[in-house]
């Protein structure tokens, strides 16, 4: 089967958080830096490549990191300014094309194929972005040029920079991959390489004596039908051959809002689970009504100490973007939970997510009187901060303790009692 012509891009920052946070602290540069949750209940969002060096990668625990590492500077996540850098760097891709599909706030995909006649060939233009970028934010970008989704992805990682002794190794900066290469670009890999396999599928493969892309793409569609199922069978007999229909499609809408967090000691106490959800309420209501979307359903995570988790969930007669509403709803679900083992982590979410208007129902929620005084709380942030004013249970010791969107998502930093 034939590809497509090379015209889909993959963009990725290298070492993005950690980057990010060298341009506000310069003197860092050479060392090895961890952005991410310093407590025992911590994970490493990114890791400068000085610290790859040590074995340090993404999602690692940061205790893990530390032994790994003991000289590493942890320095905590700060998820609303990569959100703005991010913001920037997205405005900078779609200057060159309108078919931008941002995956996180660190990688995208473009099709380019529209972009070709008035900006030049695709590796050309993988080259245009990467020069824009570094001179406009003065960070680096790695691309993937390949005929589909699948094949930029992996050729992305082909280009990156990698650790060495004496730090980063540079890496080719643009990769590209052509139609007439991409059996033999893929054939080396090894099958881990491949989006939906996992340790448990890569388990059943090796039983069939798979460990390469070559080697998979041997057995037969019906052995591996029979082995992992129709559809996964079938996806992976597909992608061993590079073939991924999926187009880029930009702005896709959110599916959901939620806020969840890591305590860094398990919380026994049902009172303070529930000022914790009102917070969590809070803060995606905000967001929803930034987005100016409602959802329709409410839930809960909760995972205890033994890791053990569980998730409920309520359906309401009309959607809503409420802080109240979901508060209330959120905290019915948890007053249902038992929390003397003790929670590690709560979350609070709203899915079902719809444009006001679309399927709703009049309620007493919505009520002008009561979106009003939402709306005012809003505005008062967003003149004079996300601290000044909040929900009465948000109140501590040290003031309001207001949810940010991003924020705490890698663990806490302090100490667990």
């Amino acid at each position: 089967m034939g590809h497509r012509a090379a015209e889909i891009l993959h963009v990725d920052m290298d070492a993005f958080y950690a980057s990010v946070e060298l341009l506000r602290r310069p003197e860092l540069r050479g060392r090895p830096v961890i952005v991410g949750g310093a407590g025992p209940r911590g994970v490493v969002a990114a890791a400068s490549y000085e610290a790859r060096v040590f074995g340090i990668h993404s999602a690692m625990a940061s205790t893990r990191a530390r032994r790994l590492c003991p000289d590493a500077v942890f320095l905590p996540g700060d998820h609303a300014h990569y959100a703005e850098v991010s913001s920037r760097v997205m405005a900078i891709l779609r200057s060159f094309t309108p078919l931008v599909e941002p995956l996180s706030l660190d990688e995208a995909f473009l099709d380019v194929g529209g972009a070709v006649r008035r900006e030049g060939s695709p590796v050309e233009l993988a080259h245009s972005i990467r020069d824009r970028i570094l001179a406009e934010e003065q960070l680096t970008c790695s691309v993937g040029v390949a005929p589909n989704k699948f094949l930029a992805k992996l050729a992305t990682e082909d280009a990156k920079p990698g650790p060495g002794p004496d730090g980063p190794v540079p890496g080719a900066g643009v990769r590209l991959v052509r139609p007439e290469e991409v059996q033999a670009f893929l054939d080396p890999l090894p099958i881990r390489a491949i989006w939906g396999v996992g340790p448990a599928t890569a388990a059943r493969l090796d039983r069939l004596g798979v460990g390469t892309v070559a080697d998979l793409r041997r057995v037969p569609l019906q052995t591996l039908v029979a082995s992992l199922g129709s559809a996964h069978g079938q996806h992976l007999h597909e992608l061993a051959r590079g073939i991924d229909d999926r187009p880029v499609t930009p702005d896709q809408e959110a599916k959901s809002v939620s806020h969840e967090e890591t305590f860094a000691a398990d919380i026994h106490d049902g009172t303070r689970l529930q000022a914790e959800a009102t917070r969590m309420a809070d803060a995606v209501g905000r967001r929803l009504r930034s987005m100016e979307r409602r959802g329709r359903t409410v839930s809960i995570k909760v995972r205890y100490g033994d890791f053990r988790t569980l998730t409920r969930a309520t359906t309401l007669r009309s959607p809503t973007d409420s802080s109240a509403v979901i508060a209330r709803e959120a905290k019915q679900l948890l007053a249902r939970l038992d929390p003397t083992p003790g929670v590690r982590l709560l979350g609070v979410g709203v899915s079902g997510i719809a444009r006001p208007g679309e399927g709703e129902q009049l309620s007493f929620d919505d009520l002008a009187e009561h979106r009003r005084a939402e709306d005012a709380l809003d505005d008062i942030r967003e003149r004079f901060g996300s601290d000044v004013i909040g929900p009465a249970s948000s109140l501590g010791s040290g003031g309001l303790r207001t949810k940010r969107q991003g924020e705490q998502q890698w663990g806490p930093s302090g100490e667990g009692g």
